[in-house]
């Protein structure tokens, strides 16, 4: 596949240029290496390719959502890269070998929405994870970014151990590996293997850690907050788009028949996800933990798609991602910056933003209000398609207590605005000034204009689905 063999050289050409020592030229040629493969993926849209067929055995396929998830993919990598560029003036830093691994990780991301077989799965998340761990403990005389990368690895290690034991039983069921064997083995036999089932639940179990859904979720709130705030954003982003789709592909590929087994589980964890997320979220001071906690609660929104499992589903799941990427970019970009001046994570370090810099006030707040899921922004379009394809299947009682959360997090979100509008800066005289690069602004002016145009005129994104 084109995206992953391109995004393998230009990371393998990062650390080359690492010998320039030229910050500039790796701050570049990153952006650029990540733009060109998310144009060159759109090649791959009506030209399916299958790789794998020399040991007679399809590892990977190209298909439209596939393509779909790879571009929101490398959109956001896009996104997220020119946000760098105060955190490389960091002598410490060392960008080329973090620039390299960022796009390592991508290769990761594209396989786990590629996969056709369970062992290029593994691959996929275990280049994603490893990747992670690194990232998150990358400020080495930062504790709390040790903490993070320990309790990380730590938990993503067993996460791990369950999930290749659950693929082994499934192997043990269906014997084969790859999603046709155990879509042939669960539509042709009568009755299943317990194994199977077993398998499936303990694969899940690894799945659900990777996205946060609770109870798998108690690792988020200290990763998110220890983690480099930029890493962060790419960690919330990346990691959950690529593992809804993981997820969605391996039960709509292989295990339709086994619907009624999975979606009374599935139901209950969305509503804990829910409940758990949002509630935590209100009690938070720190901006950063508000976000994790966000995170967990539209994971939650995302499995409820999941769950509802008919035609609207991979709709609701995409334009969903889509809506929550652009939405965490500009929030965490706005932190950034805020919190490079302020030394300050918390909410007070928002007060009085709008009469400082009204532009990155109002970025936020587009963020705040797509991620609350209101009108004229695309994250009020993400969460009406979750909530129709859920009403579809029936699942009435989860689908309130959804809209419920939903009100919920108008509470923490709205705090937000309110501190930036409503509250006075904490130095009156001249007070601190937010200077906002160009990279920067381009990213928020397209992150901005996104989310709008996305709340305007959804139907977009669906069209390309569906051609």
């Amino acid at each position: 596949m084109l995206p992953i063999i391109l995004l393998s050289v230009f990371g393998i050409v990062n650390l080359f240029l690492g010998f320039l020592k030229n910050r500039q030229v790796l701050f570049g040629a990153a952006v650029l290496f990540a733009v060109l493969t998310f144009i060159a993926t759109f090649t791959e849209w009506n030209t399916p390719l299958d790789l794998g067929k020399v040991i007679n055995n399809t590892m990977m396929a190209t298909s439209p959502s596939a393509v779909m998830f790879s571009l929101i993919l490398l959109l956001t990598a896009s996104l997220i890269i020119p946000l760098s560029q105060h955190y490389i003036q960091n002598k410490e830093a060392q960008p080329a070998e973090y620039y390299a691994l960022m796009l390592f990780s991508l290769v990761g991301a594209v396989m786990m929405v590629s996969y056709e077989n369970l062992l290029m799965l593994f691959v996929g998340i275990e280049i994603v994870s490893i990747v992670m761990y690194v990232l998150a403990g990358s400020e080495k005389r930062n504790l709390r970014s040790n903490e993070a990368a320990m309790k990380y690895f730590l938990q993503g290690a067993f996460a791990t151990g369950i999930f290749l034991f659950g693929v082994a039983m499934l192997y043990g069921a269906s014997g084969g590996f790859s999603l046709a064997e155990l879509q042939k083995y669960t539509q042709s036999s009568a009755n299943l293997s317990p194994m199977l089932y077993l398998g499936l639940m303990l694969v899940m179990v690894g799945m659900f850690f990777k996205v946060s859904i609770a109870p798998f979720h108690f690792w988020t709130a200290d990763v998110y907050e220890g983690s480099p705030t930029f890493f962060t954003a790419f960690m919330a982003t990346i990691v959950k788009t690529a593992g809804f789709a993981a997820i969605y592909k391996l039960l709509s590929s292989a295990f339709v028949p086994t619907y009624n087994y999975w979606q009374l589980s599935f139901t209950i964890l969305a509503g804990l996800t829910l409940v758990v997320a949002n509630i935590t979220a209100v009690y938070q001071q720190s901006f950063k933990r508000m976000m994790a906690f966000s995170s967990v609660s539209h994971a939650g929104y995302l499995l409820l798609a999941v769950t509802a499992f008919n035609e609207r589903s991979l709709s609701a799941i995409v334009f969903y991602s889509l809506a929550y990427s652009l939405a965490t970019i500009s929030a965490f970009g706005v932190l950034l910056l805020v919190s490079e001046k302020t030394h300050n994570e918390e909410y007070t370090s928002f007060n009085g933003l709008a009469k400082t810099n009204p532009f990155l006030a109002l970025v936020m707040t587009i963020a705040m209000l797509s991620l609350a899921g209101l009108p004229l922004t695309a994250g009020f379009f993400g969460k009406l398609w979750v909530f129709v394809s859920a009403y579809e299947r029936g699942l009435y009682e989860v689908m309130v207590l959804a809209a419920l959360m939903s009100a919920v997090g108008l509470y923490y979100y709205f705090r937000v605005i309110i501190a930036m509008y409503l509250k006075e800066p904490h130095n009156r005289e001249g007070a601190v000034k937010v200077e906002v690069t160009a990279p920067y602004i381009w990213v928020f002016l397209i992150t901005t204009i996104l989310t709008i145009a996305l709340g305007l005129f959804p139907d977009f994104v669906l069209g390309l689905l569906q051609k």
